[in-house]
This record gives structure tokens, sequence and C-alpha cells, in this order.
């Protein structure tokens, strides 16, 4: 768990937060529901969405707002009491106008969340592992399937060095090493991953501006309507889903090595 001053710092409304639950400790505890919590409802508001079912929509996003508001979560819950206040009326061209702005808000607390609770206590500083920078032109497949990593590298090693990063924490430690030099040509990037998921790389990568110098496509086993708008919600290329053929991943590569030279 890092310092509170973190959350602070990012500008989380911790203090007033903090004298509701007593102390930082009990505001710990509980935090992980939130994390839950909206997770859950933001899945739910696309369904209610997808129904025209402004009714619940509006309970539903009420809830997520007061919960936002409980945690400290201010920007949360503005973008929330938009959506209150318009599903209250029946403004379905408003909700599936601007939800993806609520999604983008929610997916940010999230990553906030967890990397609050999965970092290393005031005084640890996290061991990052060394990562040599590629001396190559690379496709960068990131999978925690081993036999998905083999099945890219055996079509493209001819042509490209294949790099390889087993999950998400791993696949950001390799393209911090190599965001200068211009090696990674392209992504691969799995959603589904352990430690740090694919949307936990893509929220790193366009914080600090990399989708437009390492053009990513989602390779994944969920093809859900959620998961497609979510994932376009960041400036991919393409998303493919598995299980695939040679034929549609050599389509997907070539397209996304293809944004380098528009």
């Amino acid at each position: 768990m890092k310092n509170i001053s973190f959350l602070q710092d990012k500008g989380i409304d911790v203090k007033s937060t903090i004298d509701l639950f007593g102390n930082v400790e009990n505001y710990n505890d509980k935090l992980g529901e939130f994390l839950v919590g909206i997770h859950t409802k933001i899945k739910q508001l696309i369904t209610f969405m997808e129904k025209n079912d402004t009714q619940n929509y509006n309970s539903c996003v009420r809830s997520m707002k007061n919960d936002a508001k409980f945690y400290g979560f201010n920007a949360l819950a503005a973008k929330a009491t938009e959506h209150e206040e318009k599903s209250a009326v029946g403004d379905q061209l408003f909700i599936s106008t601007h939800i993806n702005e609520l999604i983008e808000e929610t997916n940010n607390a999230i990553m906030l969340i967890q990397e609050y609770m999965n970092g290393k206590e005031e005084g640890q500083p996290a061991q990052a592992a060394k990562v040599d920078p590629y001396t190559e032109d690379t496709i960068l497949v990131v999978d925690d399937s081993n036999i998905v990593r083999n099945f890219v590298k055996r079509i493209f090693a001819e042509k490209y060095n294949v790099g390889i990063a087993k999950d998400g924490e791993e696949a950001i430690s390799i393209i911090e090493a190599n965001k200068d030099n211009g090696h990674i040509k392209a992504i691969l990037l799995d959603l589904n991953m352990p430690k740090v998921d694919g949307f936990g790389v893509l929220e790193h990568m366009r914080g600090n501006g990399l989708l437009e110098k390492m053009p990513v496509s989602i390779i994944s086993g969920d093809s859900s309507k959620e998961t497609i708008d979510r994932a376009f919600t960041y400036d991919i290329v393409d998303m493919i889903s598995k299980p695939f053929n040679d034929s549609s991943i050599t389509i997907v590569v070539e397209k996304t090595l293809m944004r380098n030279d528009l």
C-alpha cells in the first residue's frame, strides 16, 4: 500500500473522506469494496444503456455517484452526477453520447486505486526489474499464454525481432526501456493478465503519450461489446479475438505496423 499522500497528490479528497472513516486504516480496509463496486456498476450501466432502461440506469449511476463522493473521487462523482441528472429525464441521447467519458473516468479511478493498493509503503521503494532496450525493430507480444506468444513468434520471427512479456507489469518495463529509441514497431496486447492487465498497460501508455509512438492492437479472448467498447476508448489500431489463425493475425500486425508509416 502506498502512502495516503499518493491519493492526495492525484486530486482525491482524502482529508474529508478519512474524517468520515475515522482513520486511514479503516479507509484502506474499505477501498477494495469501492474498487469492486465501481467496476461492477460500470458494467451494469452499459447493460442498462443498451436496453434503454433509464430508470435502472438512473438508480445505478446515483449509487456510483454517492460511492465516489464517499471515497473522495470527486471527478468521478461529477461525471456520474451529469448522467444521473440526464437519465432522470430520460435523455437517452446524452447517455449514449457521453457514456465513454464516464467509462474513462471510472477506468482512471480503478487504475489509481490499483496502483495505490499494490504500491510499496513509504520508505520501501519498488525494485523494478532492469530491462535492456531493444537494438532492432521489434514486435512486442504481451500475453500470459506461452502458446500465443510462441504462435506469433513463429509467424514473424524471420522478419522481425519478436519481444515477449508475460504480464502487464513486465510489458510496462519493456515499453519504458524502449520509449525513446523507436524500436517497438507494434504491440499485440492481451487484456486479461496477472499483476497488471491490458487496460493497465493502455492507461500507462496513454498517460505518457506512448500510444502514438508504439501502435497497439488488442488480442483477447473476451469479445463482449463491453470489452470492445472499453478498448476503443483508447487509441488502439485494431482488435482481434482468440483463437486466431496465421492469416488473421498477419493482417492485424501489418495494419498495426502501418500506423507508424501514416
